[in-house]
């Protein structure tokens, strides 16, 4: 559950290492973001001499929350926080490599290529 100035941690190797949730599309109305959705946020740490730099505003799907997921078969998934990858303009990851684990729903909406990219899937 992913809300305005919300921090999360970057699952990718683009440089960005903590952004902020500076909005979440789909209207006015729209107070939380969720496994799999699209984001917008701002770098807030960012490692020197890299692609994505600090106070830069790009799109970002959501790869781990840590309020509970539920599955279709009933059983909940946990994380220990809350994680994003970032996207270019045509939905499609920055990084080349995603590090640590992300569930395997992300396949299902749309995401395949963050799912080749990462080491674990769960």
């Amino acid at each position: 559950m992913i809300q305005t100035k919300t921090k999360l941690n970057v699952a990718d190797n683009t440089g960005a290492k903590m952004v902020q949730c500076i909005g979440i599309p789909g209207g006015t109305r729209k107070r939380y973001a969720y496994l799999g959705q699209i984001i917008r946020v701002v770098v807030k740490v960012a490692a020197p001499r890299r692609d994505v730099k600090k106070h830069q505003v790009l799109k970002a799907v959501v790869v781990r929350q840590h309020k509970p997921f539920r599955r279709a078969d009933g059983s909940f998934l946990i994380f220990d926080d809350n994680a994003c990858c970032l996207l270019n303009d045509n939905n499609l990851p920055k990084g080349n490599r995603v590090l640590g684990p992300v569930p395997r729903e992300l396949k299902e909406m749309g995401f395949e290529t963050i799912i080749t990219m990462a080491k674990d899937v769960i």
